[in-house]
């Protein structure tokens, strides 16, 4: 007689079946084209409660199951000020995909409510700061965040049109403040489409901001919004009608610098 699944064993399963090509093997390349996890390893995975931090939770979670090289996870969730009901959503799907949290408090809300300028670049800071430092005093040398290839994308062509530089997102990041930590992006070549799509076939539905100051965050992953990063996402859209591989070309460019074709200022 065969043996029924449950929703998470056909969660877990889809990972690593019908998004084998999407999902499993990219995220396999960047562990070892980019020597993310090392034996001894103790790794802090962050998860905010959105689709990509919850996706890389599960990755990881099936990669120590099945690795050679030993290491240890902590599934390390930092409450900067939610409000209940996107708290409530994390628990709810961190039952649901059984990843065990381990949860502190902040006040970074309150915080960046009192400041009128640059208060998204405080609130960024504050929440690298803080999860650094509770990684480490759990004893971790990583803390792994759940950026992707679209990511990795749009913030080159981010740079290039609004900051005025070439500046990639890069897969391992010394830390400079924490001595001795380090920030690994496992998802950093997996594709946000994939994603969405795998989000989408297990009808799952994660928070997708849980900024409480920003109208037009819900808890609903629907992409909507009004940022920078937005237009750029919108922009790449529009070219891959023409281009299908642009995302794949803008990629592989940012490993591919030609520094001798550059100015010398």
């Amino acid at each position: 007689m065969k043996r029924e699944l449950t929703k998470t064993q056909l969660i877990e399963r889809s990972i690593v079946k019908k998004y084998r090509k999407e999902l499993w093997n990219p995220f396999i390349k960047a562990i070892k084209d980019y020597n993310l996890i090392e034996e001894g390893d103790k790794i802090a995975v962050c998860i905010s409660g959105g689709k990509d931090s919850m996706i890389m939770a599960k990755l990881m979670q099936q990669l120590k199951r099945h690795s050679i090289v030993p290491f240890e996870m902590i599934f390390l969730v930092m409450d900067p000020g939610y409000n209940p009901i996107n708290r409530q959503k994390i628990v709810e799907n961190a039952e649901l995909l059984e990843i065990p949290l381990t949860i502190f408090e902040t006040d970074i809300f309150d915080i960046v409510a009192t400041q009128d300028k640059s208060p998204c670049y405080l609130c960024a800071r504050m929440r690298r700061g803080y999860l650094y430092k509770n990684a480490q005093d759990l004893g971790c040398n990583k803390i792994a965040l759940g950026h992707h290839l679209s990511d990795v994308i749009e913030t080159t062509v981010m740079g290039m049109f609004y900051g005025a530089q070439i500046q990639a997102m890069l897969p391992k990041l010394n830390s400079q403040n924490f001595s001795g930590m380090q920030l690994i992006r496992p998802m950093y070549c997996i594709n946000e489409d994939a994603i969405l799509s795998w989000k989408h076939h297990n009808e799952l539905e994660f928070i997708q901001c849980a900024c409480r100051f920003t109208e037009n965050c819900t808890i609903s992953d629907n992409g909507q919004g009004g940022s920078k990063r937005l237009e750029i996402k919108n922009l790449i859209k529009r070219l891959k009608r023409d281009n299908p591989d642009i995302e794949n070309h803008i990629f592989k460019a940012i490993h591919n610098v030609k520094i001798d074709t550059f100015p010398k200022m």
